[in-house]
């Protein structure tokens, strides 16, 4: 692996908290050339390395296609809660919509890393008693069968927020102050956005040996330099 090349990379969910600071992390990185961010609203944010299309149906990705190739690897951060919606509606918004954007990547981009931010407790045999789990347990392993070059799955517990970006949750910015604490007594559920950001851009320049990344494996590949 080309540690040294300089990587295009594409971010979605960048409007909410946890794409934001994966955008952030691109931006301020000297190895990422350039970044896509695709929304729903304008993500109020101007950089030399951005570039943002807006595109309300994420069901199909069709007409804007022809603009996502070349890059190496996308950043996969956009997804909904469970709490209080129906069963129907999660499945489409996590599985449906997460496939028919990493199908249509996969056509255009042979050579991609693809990043799915899935969450602590995913459920990979899908056979738990936990909808949201098998719901994002399916999305992991039918995200692993497309033709990327590489696919992770990242499962976070808490992240502690990055200072000054303006889409952490009211909760996050206030448990983020118990953050050492957690840290230390609960080193596997607690990291922050920064080392999610990071150990993406490490998937794609450095490359990971696990393609299911816990709290320990966000962190351990945050820190890890080159050789």
């Amino acid at each position: 692996m080309d540690t040294a090349k300089k990587i295009k990379v594409i971010v979605t969910g960048v409007t909410g908290m946890v794409g934001e600071g994966v955008m952030h992390e691109c931006l301020q990185h000297p190895q990422v050339e350039s970044v896509l961010v695709i929304n729903r609203r304008p993500c109020g944010v101007t950089h030399p390395k951005l570039k943002e299309i807006i595109h309300q149906d994420f069901l199909n990705f069709a007409p804007i296609e022809s603009q996502l190739s070349g890059y190496d690897a996308c950043y996969f951060c956009l997804g909904i809660s469970s709490v209080g919606v129906d069963k129907d509606t999660y499945y489409k918004m996590t599985y449906t919509l997460t496939l028919h954007v990493a199908e249509t990547l996969s056509r255009q981009n042979k050579g991609m890393t693809f990043c799915y931010v899935s969450g602590k407790s995913t459920d990979s045999t899908e056979k738990g008693g936990l909808m949201w789990a098998r719901v994002k347990g399916k999305t992991e392993n039918d995200l692993m069968k497309l033709p990327f070059k590489q696919v992770f799955a990242f499962r976070p517990g808490f992240m502690k927020p990055t200072e000054g970006l303006k889409n952490a949750l009211k909760a996050y910015r206030y448990m983020g102050r118990l953050y050492p604490i957690g840290r230390a007594l609960f080193p596997n559920a607690f990291c922050t956005l920064k080392d999610v950001g990071i150990a993406m851009i490490h998937t794609t320049t450095l490359g990971y040996e696990k393609r299911i990344l816990e709290v320990q494996d966000i962190v351990a590949l945050a820190n890890r330099s080159r050789q």
